[in-house]
């Protein structure tokens, strides 16, 4: 009866082993020495082949015993050891609803576009009404249509981008000035809004930008005058930058306009002082934020308009991402286009 003396000392050391075993994994490397193919009663059994024929049957039974128990014994550990480590699991996991929850990020609009948004409303406020058209412009409308003719620099492949023979991506928004004068009779008040493409990148420049230009032609005692331009963009400045700004007009070439200024105002930020530590306009009490003018005759002939001295009209032009970096003091224009969290947060 060796054989049924290894199997009572295998199988009452399985039970001690079975007991012993603190997590499920050393339960099942237990059930794998004992029960396993190649576990410790399965090579016992082995040997029953050397046991005589009135033993075989004994060995056998005591062994199917052994096998019952050990199961059995296996299976209440499980699931004892199954609870402890549900429980270590949720009190790991807890949750404790008592903390402050996360804070949802709040997106919120893009600088360029709160300060298109307050270009609109101010000029709104004197009867300007916004129009836009497409980006994908013909050339004649681009160029020619404004007074750009086919030799001015502006048409060199390394300002523009051409798209195919005669159609551009539009390097300003006159086109929609132009636009809108072949569209309708005067009177024409709108603002021009839109993005505009041109092959130029550094800390002031970007290869896309945004535009808002204004068109005001009408004829008769209503036709505006350079003192209506002045009014308008004087207007304009105080309610983007404050009651206390100036601004004045500086003699300028624009293809379209006849006669052409550059638009300065006094330096919010010193007062106009020019004060020598001023960072916003480094000491010389102005900034320019615009270019301005009467409409070029020649406009008005190729709009189809009839061309007499009771026919007159302004435009004005103005870079939206120039006012956003005047207003927010921005230094690197590329800032706006880069996407990065911290800096728009700031908006």
């Amino acid at each position: 009866m060796e054989i049924r003396g290894k199997l009572d000392a295998i199988g009452s050391q399985a039970l001690q082993d079975i007991d012993a075993a603190s997590t499920l994994e050393a339960l099942e490397n237990v059930r794998v020495q004992i029960l396993g193919k190649k576990g410790a009663l399965s090579e016992v059994l082995k040997g029953l082949g050397q046991a005589s024929a009135a033993e075989r049957p004994l060995i056998g039974a005591a062994a199917n015993e052994w096998k019952a128990k050990i199961e059995t014994a296996l299976s209440t550990r499980k699931i004892k050891l199954e609870a402890v480590e549900l429980d270590a699991k949720i009190a790991r996991e807890r949750i404790d609803v008592t903390l402050p929850a996360r804070k949802l990020h709040r997106g919120a609009l893009h600088p360029v576009t709160q300060a298109a948004e307050r270009i609109i409303q101010a000029l709104g406020r004197v009867g300007f009404d916004v129009a836009t058209g497409p980006e994908a412009e013909t050339e004649f409308l681009n160029f020619e249509a404004v007074n750009i003719p086919k030799d001015h620099p502006a048409r060199d492949m390394q300002d523009t981008f051409f798209l195919g023979p005669g159609v551009v991506l539009r390097t300003h928004t006159s086109a929609i000035q132009m636009r809108m004068m072949r569209a309708q009779k005067p009177p024409v008040r709108v603002l021009c809004l839109g993005a505009v493409y041109r092959c130029d990148s550094d800390a002031t420049h970007s290869p896309m930008f945004h535009q808002v230009e204004g068109l005001w032609v009408d004829s008769g005692s209503s036709a505006p005058k350079m003192s209506d331009l002045k009014g308008v963009l004087q207007f304009f400045a105080r309610e983007l930058f404050g009651s206390s700004v100036k601004i004045r007009l500086r003699p300028s070439y624009f293809p379209f306009v006849e006669p052409g200024a550059e638009v300065d105002v006094s330096c919010f930020s010193c007062g106009g002082r020019g004060d020598a530590g001023c960072k916003v306009c480094r000491g010389s009490g102005w900034l320019e934020i615009l270019g301005a003018g009467m409409v070029h005759p020649k406009l008005y002939e190729i709009a189809g308009y009839t061309n007499g001295p009771e026919l007159t009209g302004f435009a004005f032009g103005i870079g939206v991402e120039r006012v956003a970096m005047l207003i927010h003091d921005v230094p690197d224009l590329r800032l706006m286009f880069q996407g990065d969290g911290r800096f728009l947060s700031q908006f």
